[in-house]
């Protein structure tokens, strides 16, 4: 893991879009052909520069956002009006500072403007409340505690950034295995190539609300590119999968540092929590090759038969039924039940790519299917953002 830290950084695209200028500049696009003797590192260069050309166009056809009513959703035409009057009355009492009429006149406007604030939420609070939903009702109660200020990390012995990105990451992502050198990528002729199918099975498993990573690009527009443009995203996805390759471009995330509630203390990392965010372009692939996981693993029996996690099919309702008909049947032949349920801190941030890998060579999982594990799982960095 890399180890650095930054300031959370807002979203740079909006609603207002110019879809038409969009759909139009997309479609005119075309992938550059990937090396033809590619390395990781070549790769790598390829897709950042025709990543870099189709989000760009998303920031040339989508004006800058601006700060409007829309932004406040409890203004109203008598504010405005009001903050006019008082803009105008502040200027004429700023020209003659002696005159006591005009002196009165701006007090006057300036308490009828703030007053009408006060009123628009107020009125606009009470509506809210009125129309609540069983949805909204939560966000009600958020609005109306409100939220405790985050908890700088301070910890003993490091109090400069790079100690404290030091403590949280060896804490949270300890040290991997160095990966391979850079070297030639041959292609794998038992690797199935990608189909727009499997891509828009992965993007409509996608929420267009999940927070994106440092490409700072929500699912939303990559939905739209792929109902414009589909062979933009293929024709992107298909070299990596062919060279069982995932470039370092897709492996960089922000991690959110967040302390956790009701600690006695926050003078160690494990009071705390990081909430990583993936570009969200690099899950449209993990997706697919998570399907493609998941289906290898049913077809040679790698997964045990209650297994009910992150399959298709099977949920948590399945695995609540499970354990529910299993203590039944236990208490109706006369025997005590107990149950000992296990979590494994960390398991999914500590894997090993080298034994994981090892383990799925031996099950005779497909080697395209291993090697794109291990390049998933190897390189990977995080910036820290508080």
């Amino acid at each position: 893991m890399s180890r650095s830290s930054s300031a959370l950084k807002p979203l740079c695209l909006g609603a207002l879009t110019d879809r038409a200028a969009l759909e139009s500049s997309l479609k005119a696009t075309a992938i550059l052909h990937p090396p033809p003797l590619p390395t990781t590192h070549s790769l790598d260069i390829w897709l950042s520069i025709n990543l870099g050309r189709i989000t760009s166009q998303f920031a040339l056809h989508t004006p800058l956002k601006r700060v409007t009513y829309r932004s406040k959703p409890w203004w109203s035409e008598l504010v405005s009006m009001l903050r006019k009057a008082y803009g105008s009355a502040l200027r004429s009492s700023k020209r003659d500072r002696f005159d006591a009429t005009l002196l009165a006149s701006a007090r006057a406007a300036r308490s009828a403007y703030f007053k009408a604030i006060k009123k628009a939420k107020r009125d606009h609070w009470s509506s809210f409340l009125a129309s609540a939903t069983t949805q909204t009702v939560w966000t009600a109660k958020k609005l109306a505690v409100g939220r405790p200020p985050p908890r700088f990390p301070e910890f003993s012995g490091a109090s400069t950034p790079p100690e404290l990105n030091k403590a949280l990451l060896d804490h949270f992502f300890p040290g991997e295995p160095a990966s391979f050198l850079d070297t030639i990528l041959l292609p794998f002729r038992e690797c199935i190539p990608l189909s727009l199918d499997e891509i828009g099975r992965a993007l409509a498993r996608s929420s267009p609300t999940s927070a994106p990573g440092p490409d700072m690009t929500p699912n939303s527009v990559w939905k739209r590119v792929h109902r414009l443009a589909p062979h933009l995203i293929l024709d992107l996805l298909a070299p990596l999968v062919t060279y069982r390759s995932h470039p370092l471009t897709l492996k960089r995330a922000d991690g959110i540092v967040l302390d956790k509630p009701r600690k006695p203390s926050y003078d160690s990392p494990s009071s705390f929590r990081v909430i990583v965010l993936l570009q969200t372009f690099s899950k449209i692939l993990e997706r697919i090759m998570n399907s493609r996981l998941s289906w290898v693993a049913r077809a040679i029996g790698l997964l045990h038969p209650p297994q009910c996690g992150s399959l298709a099919g099977l949920s948590v309702s399945d695995a609540v039924t499970t354990l529910t008909h299993e203590v039944k049947t236990l208490q109706m032949a006369g025997r005590k039940v107990s149950k000992l349920f296990v979590d494994i801190k960390g398991g999914f941030d500590n894997v090993n790519p080298s034994t994981l890998c090892g383990i799925l060579r031996a099950k005779g999982v497909n080697p395209y299917l291993v090697s794109w594990t291990w390049s998933f799982l190897s390189g990977r960095s995080c910036q820290l953002l508080y």
